[in-house]
């Protein structure tokens, strides 16, 4: 099958919907698809062999955050020669609605469409008074996936229709065949996001760090993530900062190891979330999670069966729940085993499979309806043949 994914946001800035799109792409490709992904990105990007670059993105602020989208003529065009040249049997649309190559892709394309929703927000005017513009291009989509039951009413409440649930997948056995690293373990708490965006929650960790640190003396915690690092710490008393090791960006290896080291992964998100990639990671390499009580996060977590979860934004829950994990390896062995078995539900295994049974639907539904348009007009020409032959 020929298959091209549209990714709204740039591929130079990592994020969720970014890696979704990359290992969906590396996994159908592993099947024997052929895949092309449409990807804004900037010109010196480097970019693997199945992603095409859409053009420079520039910063939009977008569900809480910034995103890095791609909109405008040159876009348009290199989304048009992008569907001439692939000549693809299913075109996949992520965020459709985002003001990004995705709404671009749905007034050009022609055949199937798939779309798939990641966002999940409270009921926005801003989205209903779009919704007429968007309208004719989303009529256009054959099939709608949500990641999660939050995204899917997200979905009803501002566009209407409705959608199958697919969740986000992850490569299982790639994070938990990782080698811990001995520099990482030891009572570590571990976070990864982005440093500088409040709705990642590191500042309530960093509210919750002076009491968790005082009565566990050698806990420390591990972040990974772009940001201002001195501002990160700052509202921290002097002398615990240097219990706080910042680590930058790290690659996927090293963040598969940084989850297989810690004794407790923490995701202190305060909103904005739809499903949550990390905690699938983390569950994935066997850490034990504690997280916010996000809507999306409990269900992630099987409602805390497997991962212990906290009043969201609430500092001093954090740090009541971060230290009796810390003071527990029996309830921290359970959380594990727990969120090991769970977690096999989102490898890709499973969810590629599930995506590609949708894009069969569609295609199918085409061919049908192609066949039935060929049947029709051969059997006007018979008729008119008929017609001729009598008079």
């Amino acid at each position: 099958m020929k298959v091209g994914i549209v990714c709204p946001y740039s591929w130079d800035v990592p994020g969720g919907v970014q890696f979704h799109i990359r290992d969906l792409a590396e996994h159908l490709i592993g099947l024997g698809h052929e895949v092309s992904v449409l990807a804004p990105a900037d010109d010196d990007t480097p970019l693997p062999p199945y992603v095409v670059s859409a053009g420079r993105a520039v910063p939009v602020p977008y569900n809480g955050s910034v995103a890095r989208l791609s909109f405008g003529f040159l876009s348009a065009a290199r989304v048009r020669k992008w569907l001439h040249d692939g000549a693809f049997d299913v075109v996949h649309i992520h965020e459709p609605a985002a003001p990004s190559l995705g709404l671009l892709t749905c007034w050009a394309a022609q055949g199937p469409i798939v779309a798939t929703f990641h966002t999940s927000t409270a009921r926005s005017r801003v989205m209903l008074a779009a919704y007429p513009i968007l309208q004719p291009a989303l009529e256009k989509i054959s099939a709608r996936i949500a990641v999660s039951e939050y995204a899917r009413r997200t979905l009803v409440e501002h566009l209407g229709g409705d959608a199958v649930t697919i969740p986000n997948g992850v490569d299982v056995d790639f994070f938990a065949k990782a080698e811990p690293k001995e520099e990482w373990q030891g009572e570590t708490l571990g976070f990864i996001g982005r440093i500088d965006e409040p709705r990642k929650g590191l500042p309530v960790l960093m509210r919750a760090l002076p009491r968790i640190f005082a009565e566990r003396p050698g806990a420390r915690l591990l972040v990974a993530g772009r940001g201002d690092e001195k501002e990160a710490v700052a509202s921290l008393p002097e002398e615990l900062r240097s219990r706080v090791e910042f680590l930058g960006m790290v690659s996927d290896e090293d963040k598969a190891r940084l989850l297989r080291s810690v004794d407790v992964y923490v995701a202190p998100n305060t909103g904005g979330e739809s499903f949550g990639i990390i905690l699938v990671e983390a569950m994935s390499a066997g850490a034990p999670v504690l997280a916010s009580d996000l809507d999306a996060f409990a269900q992630v977590l099987d409602q805390g069966a497997a991962g212990d979860l906290f009043a969201n934004e609430d500092a001093d829950a954090l740090a009541d729940a971060a230290v009796r994990l810390l003071g527990d390896a029996s309830r921290r062995a359970g959380l594990s085993e727990r969120g090991t078995a769970h977690v096999r539900r989102f490898d890709w295994s499973t969810v590629a499979a599930d995506i590609l049974a949708v894009y069969e639907t569609v295609t199918d539904g085409a061919n049908a309806v192609a066949a039935e348009d060929v049947g029709e007009r051969s059997g006007l020409r018979a008729r008119a043949r008929a017609r001729m032959g009598r008079e």
